[in-house]
């Protein structure tokens, strides 16, 4: 019942039903923050870290990622993290099936969710022949809406507008677990804007 089949013939994890949009304090939602080797999930770049938080701030998945290559200087800088720690980590092929866990029956959010859901997706399918589907928020495109004033959207701007401190920034769990509070944040103001369900997330009445 966890997964079925798509008309081409692959599978997919099995996603909420939307024939009627849930509302949005039905929905469960699934917070998501990936650090990874570079910006292309379809050009062999990997994930190093990736967290599932829910929007309470409860940490459902996290776990250090071997890529299975060399991770840049840049990236090391960025994020702290080390070649030592990455060898020492799982292979996503060995943390997958504790993920889709985590992922099961939520809505999948994320800071600019297109990059987050491409990368696991990506790694998904490679691990699994899993094709990743369902409904996904995107955290930048609601504070675009609902905050047009913000010179910028980014998770440190969004987070610093609602008073949310990040204790560990460029780190997968403590930016999901603001991420989360941010879209609490967010939600919130979508509501009072008339917001009722899900897909009301994406029209007009709540910019």
């Amino acid at each position: 019942p966890r997964f079925r089949r798509t008309q081409d013939g692959r599978w997919t994890l099995a996603a909420m039903p939307l024939e009627q949009s849930p509302t949005i304090d039905a929905c469960r939602w699934a917070v998501v923050d990936v650090e990874t080797t570079g910006t292309r999930a379809f050009r062999g770049d990997r994930i190093i870290e990736i967290a599932v938080v829910a929007i309470d701030g409860t940490v459902l998945f996290q776990s250090m990622v071997n890529p299975g290559i060399q991770v840049p200087a840049f990236v090391q800088g960025l994020t702290g993290i080390l070649p030592p720690m990455l060898n020492r980590a799982p292979f996503f092929e060995d943390i997958v099936d504790e993920l889709l866990k985590a992922l099961e029956g939520r809505v999948f959010v994320a800071h600019n969710a297109r990059f987050d859901w491409a990368f696991v997706s990506t790694e998904i399918e490679r691990a699994r022949g899993l094709l990743l589907q369902g409904p996904r928020v995107c955290t930048v495109r609601l504070a675009r809406k609902l905050l047009p004033d913000l010179p910028r959207r980014n998770l440190d701007t969004v987070s610093y507008h609602f008073g949310i401190e990040i204790e560990g920034r460029h780190r997968a769990a403590p930016d999901a677990i603001a991420a989360a509070k941010c879209l609490g944040k967010l939600l919130r103001l979508a509501q009072g804007n008339g917001a009722v369900c899900l897909a009301d997330l994406d029209t007009p009445h709540v910019s």
